[in-house]
């Protein structure tokens, strides 16, 4: 990683910017918050730092990296380094969606700049890094609860309890390194498309291997990222935030050398339903992949929504809507797989066709209905003797389950083998590569946060 070409925007000891050049070549504008001084506390100084560089990157075009440690605002300084954080929390939120932001977190992130790792698109932690808003001496004083830095805020619940982090590497190097390869799958700005990678990969390879990996039966499981690995270019695929909300998967690949964002229901945890943790990590993928002019690929297989009191009264509603909001505006080219089941709201929200869609493709033995044949059968004929319910199961399977009904209403645009699923999303990614939508003239949409 090569500096060339120091900001004017340096406090010793404390912050520092630059314009990088990284191993890959690309550019991006990256600040050092020195967690080794006063643990990295946010003078009004270094905090001047951060706001400078974020107003550099959007002024340039170029991705910004934030490396830092640091347990908060300093509280010498009183509110001067509140209001200086202030500052930097607005230049950075002006940079979103028009050009990627990174953390690095190698230490702390306490108070303001834990909440700063939230307006980030990517977040990379080092193993003993840790973040929280509000910090163990603070939870005891006002609960009671004795709890530890790890426990409350460490790398591992960061992963799999709160979703903030993206990727969790060993040391901070390899975050560096992590940095360069999602910047890989990105353009520099959303005014640039991503770049197009030469593939040995025949575009055409056809893909049997897909469908064997789904169980004779409608209820077995199998880890969709196998199914993922079959389709994408050399079987590589990037997945982020795998250790939380595990029922769905967002990854970037590449497909016939066209970066792709893939969302995908995963069988393997929860059946594949949504709950509010999955509904809101595909919807900040899908927004993130919008933002970035990156082609969205949506795998389906989803009995539903996940049911229960606790999910209703936290707001399934409110966000589950957000996943629908972030289908609902995405103008860039998307194409859907129902690989098994589709059913209910979450065949909606998992970008159907009237959600807008580009290219809706099933395969032959998917099931599109408002439910399966067993809960029909349990609500629409409770009063019916054993062999009746299996009659009756066995005509709605029939008449309503098979993807031809929805074929012929158009709803499906082709029913499709999976071995010709690579070569026929493929071909509709080099067809949608000109794709352009003229965008609704407004201040901004209220999105359902």
């Amino acid at each position: 990683m090569n500096e060339t070409l120091a900001l004017q925007s340096r406090v010793p000891g404390a912050a520092s910017a630059s314009a990088r050049t990284l191993e890959s070549g690309r550019e991006v504008i990256w600040v050092d918050i020195d967690s080794s001084a006063r643990k990295g506390a946010l003078t009004a100084d270094a905090s001047s730092v951060i706001e400078s560089s974020a107003r550099q990157a959007l002024a340039s075009k170029r991705p910004l990296v934030l490396e830092m440690g640091s347990s908060g605002a300093d509280i010498d300084e009183g509110i001067a380094s509140l209001h200086g954080w202030g500052r930097a929390a607005r230049a950075v939120t002006q940079c979103s969606g028009i050009v990627p932001i990174f953390f690095i977190v190698e230490g702390p992130a306490v108070s303001g700049p834990a909440l700063m790792l939230g307006l980030s698109d990517f977040v990379i932690l080092t193993e003993d890094a840790y973040a929280f808003v509000s910090g163990p001496a603070m939870v005891t004083q006002f609960t009671g609860i004795e709890i530890g830095n790890e426990e409350l805020g460490g790398a591992g619940t960061l992963a799999r309890a709160s979703g903030v982090a993206s990727i969790v590497v060993s040391d901070v190097e390899s975050a560096r390194e992590s940095v360069d390869q999602i910047l890989a799958f990105l353009p520099d700005n959303t005014d640039e498309l991503p770049e197009q990678f030469p593939s040995s990969d025949p575009g055409d390879r056809q893909t049997p291997e897909a469908g064997e990996l789904i169980p004779e039966s409608s209820t077995g499981s199998y880890d969709v990222r196998n199914v993922i690995a079959s389709i994408v270019d050399d079987g590589d695929y990037l997945e982020l935030k795998p250790r939380w909300a595990a029922n769905v998967v967002t990854a970037f690949a590449t497909m016939g050398g066209r970066t792709v964002g893939i969302i995908a229901n995963q069988p393997m945890v929860l059946a594949g339903t949504l709950d509010i943790p999955a509904s809101q990590k595909a919807a900040r993928f899908v927004t993130l992949c919008d933002a970035f002019n990156i082609s969205i690929i949506t795998l389906v297989d989803t009995p539903g929504f996940y049911p229960g009191k606790d999910l209703e009264w936290r707001g399934m509603i409110r966000h589950g809507a957000q996943l629908v909001f972030a289908y609902g505006r995405a103008t860039v080219p998307r194409i859907c797989v129902i690989l098994r089941k589709s059913y209910g709201g979450a065949y909606i929200v998992m970008d159907s066709k009237r959600m807008g869609n580009d290219l809706c493709l099933a395969w032959p033995w998917a099931e599109l209905a408002v439910m399966g044949a067993g809960q029909a059968s349990a609500i629409l004929q409770r009063k019916a003797t054993d062999e009746e319910k299996a009659e009756f199961e066995a005509d709605y399977a029939e008449r309503l389950l098979n993807p031809y009904v929805a074929a012929e209403c158009g709803l499906v645009d082709s029913v499709v083998t999976p071995a010709e699923t690579r070569s026929e999303i493929v071909a509709a990614l080099e067809m949608l590569a000109d794709k352009r939508e003229k965008l609704i003239k407004r201040k901004h949409d209220n999105s359902p946060l």
